[in-house]
């Protein structure tokens, strides 16, 4: 399928009568929302501060004292409990810097504020900021700031949502809504990936996320998928009628090709329980070639792999990949994509909107039957 095949129907007047596009426009008011972003997780120490001078308070909202501008203190968990930081002792610390101030935590600077708890493990520092100052540096770690703006937009969209369910995943964990890896959450470096791209990203998608049914969407994405999305159960196992499986524009994509050479000696590490490796063998495929189930022949026994575990346990780029037994215990994986496939594929969005689909299109391509809707923060 051509792109041309795909842009050229919905231009136009005709692009709002079309059934490929489930997109509804809303007013630009929006709920604020802030949300606890775990930036370091049960340390046993973390550097925190201010730029500018900051207010600690204990658990109570008590003003405990300042911390001077640009100075950066040690917050350690206390025998018996509590935190320490600098002079102070409590159960926990709020630090807030005064006027527009940033925080400094661990080796970053971020907006909004810091919450410093401790743990069983040690000590975890929360970062407590607003939806759209988060997403301004989320941009730019999960995206290029340099590509096209229409794909920057939505991506936006995209993140802004991921991070609303994921906060409603949360909602009754009491330390934090998200972390900041993209092994399980978004890419959030701080105010060090900001920029004047990522601000007008973030500013003209202000407030809107995907829905389907009127509730918020898992909005996934990943770098590439080697020229055709997947299907969700093919990879979780569990159907979402909105991820769906689409024809993709990220062929042309280095980072979309790669190969990796493993040996059964590292396969073996992963998996002792199957001793010696001998064989990998792909047992079940999906429609597109990606690998959904994986069994390891081992002298021991055998391991049996399933959709994202494929990726994830043998440290993958992706699952859709051939096997080559090269002898003396090696095996060549030759693959395409790079992420699990689901959602929105960002190089996807990139060429597309070379090819000038806007954001809306972009959305509504990745994304099946899911509408445009304004934040209801509860």
């Amino acid at each position: 399928m051509s792109l041309t095949s795909l842009i050229l129907p919905i231009k136009g007047r005709v692009w709002w009568l079309t059934p490929l596009i489930w997109l509804i426009l809303v007013a630009p008011s929006y709920a604020s929302v802030i949300l606890r972003v775990a930036i370091e997780r049960d340390v046993q120490q973390v550097r925190v501060g201010a730029s500018t001078e900051a207010i600690v308070k204990d658990a109570s909202g008590k003003t405990l004292g300042q911390l001077p501008a640009m100075n950066a203190y040690y917050a350690q968990p206390v025998t018996g409990g509590g935190v320490a930081l600098d002079r102070w002792r409590s159960g926990l610390f709020w630090i807030e810097p005064t006027g527009k101030g940033y925080v400094y935590i661990g080796d970053r600077w971020y907006r909004g504020r810091v919450l410093v708890v401790p743990t069983d493990k040690g000590v975890t520092a929360v970062n407590w900021v607003d939806i759209e100052e988060y997403l301004y540096s989320v941009i730019g770690g999960e995206m290029d700031a340099r590509w096209p703006q229409e794909a920057l937009k939505a991506q936006a969209i995209a993140a802004r949502t991921y991070a609303l369910y994921k906060r409603q995943e949360q909602r009754n964990h009491p330390l934090f809504d998200l972390g900041n890896t993209p092994d399980r959450w978004q890419i959030y470096k701080g105010v060090i990936s900001e920029s004047p791209a990522t601000y007008d990203a973030v500013d003209k998608t202000a407030g809107k996320v995907l829905t389907f049914n009127n509730q918020i969407i898992l909005s996934v994405f990943h770098a590439c998928s080697g020229g055709h999305t997947e299907n969700v159960e093919d990879v979780w196992g569990n159907p979402l009628p909105y991820l769906r499986a689409v024809p993709d524009f990220d062929q042309n994509i280095p980072q979309c090709q790669w190969q990796r050479n493993i040996s059964a000696v590292e396969i073996s590490q992963i998996f002792p329980e199957v001793g010696a490796v001998k064989q990998l063998v792909p047992e079940e495929l999906s429609p597109f070639g990606s690998i959904k189930q994986l069994r390891i022949v081992g002298d021991k026994g055998t391991k049996t792999l399933k959709g994202e575990e494929v990726r994830t346990a043998l440290k993958l780029r992706s699952t859709r990949f051939t096997i080559s037994d090269t002898g003396n215990g090696n095996f060549l994986l030759q693959g395409r994509g790079f992420g699990h496939g689901l959602g929105m594929s960002q190089w996807g969005a990139y060429n597309l909107a070379l090819q000038r689909a806007n954001h809306l299109q972009i959305l509504a391509y990745y994304y099946k039957g899911v509408a445009l809707s304004p934040i209801r923060a509860r």
